[in-house]
C-alpha cells in the first residue's frame, strides 16, 4: 500500500490518495475545490492534480471519502467524481445530524433531506468497507463535528482535524454540536491504537514557520501532543479547549463551505442565468 499527498497552501489542507500498486485499487480522502471568496471564482488546479497522478499511474479509484463536513475549504469530490464516474463518494453516517443542524442555519425549505442521501454511501462506526484489495476501517471520531470519521487503512489512520501534528494539538471544538468532551473520548480512541500506527492530518497549519509535515505516529502524540498526551485527563483537556476555542474566530469559508459540503460537494441549483449563488445568512442589524 502506498499513501500519496497534496497540500493546498491557501486552507492548510492535506489530500491523500492511497492505492495499491500491484491491482491498482486507490481511494482519495479529503479533496480540495480551490476557492476564492472575495471573487466567487473556483478553479480545479486541487482536483486537477490529484486526477493527473490517478491517470498517470492507471488507478482504479473506488472512492472519495470524506472524514467530515469541513469548514475552511470546499470539498472537490463532484468534480473529482466527473473525471471518475465510477467512483462513489462516502461519508460517517452522522452527517445527518450536521445537515439537521445547518438546515436551519441556512433555512433551506422543510423538504430539504436530512438523510445523508446527497452520498452515494454512508459509513458505520466499526465497519469495514471494501475498494477491491484495500481495507477501510471507519472510526467515529466526534467533538469537533458530531459527524467527524477517522479512517484506518493497515497501519496507516487518517484522522481528519480530530487530532493535528504533535506541536498543533487537536481540532476545534465549538462548531455547533462540538463537544471538548466528546473529542478527548474519540482520540483515546486513537490512543488504544498500537504505537506504531501511523497518523495522517487533515490540516497542517505550520506553527512558527516551520516547514510541512502531516505524518505522526500513536506514540509520538501520546508523548508530545501539545494539547492532549497520554497523560492529560479530560479536565485538564476540556478546560484547555474550551478556553482557547473562545479565543478563535470562525473560519474563513466555514459559510460558503458547509452549505457545499452537507450536499457532498454539489453547488447551489444554477438560476436563470446559468449561475449558482451561495446563500449567505446575516447578524446583527
Amino acid at each position: 500500500m502506498q499513501i500519496k499527498s497534496w497540500f493546498d497552501k491557501d486552507t492548510y489542507t492535506m489530500t491523500y490518495c492511497v492505492y495499491d500498486t500491484s491491482t491498482k485499487d486507490a481511494v482519495v480522502i479529503d479533496t480540495v475545490w480551490n476557492y476564492d471568496a472575495a471573487s466567487g471564482a473556483l478553479s480545479l488546479d486541487s482536483v486537477n492534480e490529484v486526477a493527473a497522478f490517478l491517470k498517470a499511474e492507471g488507478l482504479k479509484l473506488h472512492f472519495i471519502l470524506e472524514t467530515h463536513a469541513h469548514a475552511d475549504h470546499l470539498t472537490g469530490a463532484q468534480p473529482l467524481k466527473k473525471l471518475f464516474p465510477n467512483a462513489k463518494i462516502g461519508i460517517g453516517a452522522k452527517i445527518t445530524e450536521v445537515q439537521k443542524v445547518f438546515k436551519k442555519v441556512y433555512n433551506f425549505s422543510e423538504q430539504y433531506p436530512v438523510d445523508g442521501s446527497q452520498f452515494d454511501f454512508l459509513l458505520h462506526d466499526g465497519s469495514e468497507t471494501k475498494a477491491g484489495s484495500i481495507t477501510i476501517k471507519t472510526m467515529f471520531t466526534p467533538g469537533h463535528t458530531p459527524a467527524c470519521a477517522s479512517y484506518l487503512i493497515g497501519d496507516a489512520l487518517f484522522s481528519g482535524d480530530a487530532i493535528f501534528m504533535p506541536d498543533s494539538g487537536t481540532g476545534r471544538c465549538d462548531f455547533p454540536a462540538g463537544s471538548a468532551d466528546t473529542l478527548f473520548e474519540s482520540i483515546q480512541k486513537i490512543y488504544k491504537l498500537p504505537d506504531a500506527t501511523r497518523i495522517f492530518t487533515c490540516h497542517d497549519y505550520q506553527p512558527n514557520g516551520r516547514p510541512l509535515k502531516f505524518q505522526s505516529t500513536v506514540g509520538e502524540q501520546k508523548q508530545a501532543n501539545i494539547q492532549l498526551k497520554g497523560t492529560t485527563t479530560k479536565s485538564e483537556y476540556v478546560s484547555f479547549r474550551t478556553a482557547r476555542d473562545k479565543t478563535l474566530s470562525a473560519p474563513r469559508l466555514l459559510l460558503p463551505s458547509i452549505q457545499v459540503n452537507i450536499e457532498a460537494g454539489r453547488l447551489p441549483v444554477p438560476e436563470s442565468n446559468g449561475v449558482s449563488y451561495l446563500k449567505m445568512p446575516l447578524k446583527g442589524s
